[in-house]
């Protein structure tokens, strides 16, 4: 009898101790983390980063690739200087690997054709988009450029775009001023792309 006890008590322990890891909350899993502002490329002056922000910047994501990040389950953070420099880096948790996958496809495919867009949407416009090839950090990453001029008022802006994704997490990160190509920290900004989806987990 003392042994048909103790079994139904060991029985009636297991059962407690898997009812309570059935009903324990599940742990967060860790938010990915983010450059920091000596992690941008090299400037003149410091870059200045803000604090982490929920969701997608005020214009739905960033120029070439408008609202084409999900608010839902993304974060971003802002870089600037005291010069006419910015930066942008935004972060996306996708549902599955599969979505992941769609979602850095699609914003590929927006840098890639930015430039003929821009045009076709600004009659005047000098809009040119370029790659730069793909790295090899984690699941991938892509580089491209976009080089616009506007002869009406005279000013060149250079921008440098990528994205980059780890496991289910795909991150954006876009670079940009006043001039052209040449005067781009393309070397740079590949190396910042690294950092960026090497510290997403």
């Amino acid at each position: 009898m003392n042994k048909f006890r103790t079994a139904l008590a060991t029985a009636a322990a297991a059962a407690l101790g898997l009812a309570a890891l059935a009903t324990a909350p599940a742990q967060a899993a860790a938010q990915p983390a983010f450059l920091t502002a000596s992690e941008m490329p090299k400037s003149s002056t410091p870059w200045t980063a803000s604090k982490v922000f929920a969701g997608v910047p005020e214009n739905g994501g960033t120029l070439c690739a408008p609202y084409k990040i999900p608010a839902q389950n993304s974060s971003y953070r802002d870089f600037s200087n005291e010069l006419d420099a910015y930066g942008v880096q935004i972060t996306n948790v996708a549902r599955t690997e599969a979505d992941a996958v769609k979602l850095v496809d699609t914003l590929r495919k927006s840098f890639a054709g930015c430039g003929p867009l821009l045009e076709k949407q600004n009659p005047g416009l000098k809009a040119v988009s370029a790659s730069h090839g793909k790295l090899a950090v984690e699941e991938g990453a892509w580089v491209y450029s976009l080089d616009t001029a506007d002869p009406r008022v005279g000013n060149s802006d250079i921008h440098l775009f990528s994205v980059g994704r780890d496991g289910r997490t795909v991150t954006l990160v876009r670079w940009g001023q006043m001039g052209d190509l040449k005067d781009a920290p393309l070397t740079a900004f590949r190396t910042t792309t690294k950092t960026a989806v090497n510290k997403l987990h």
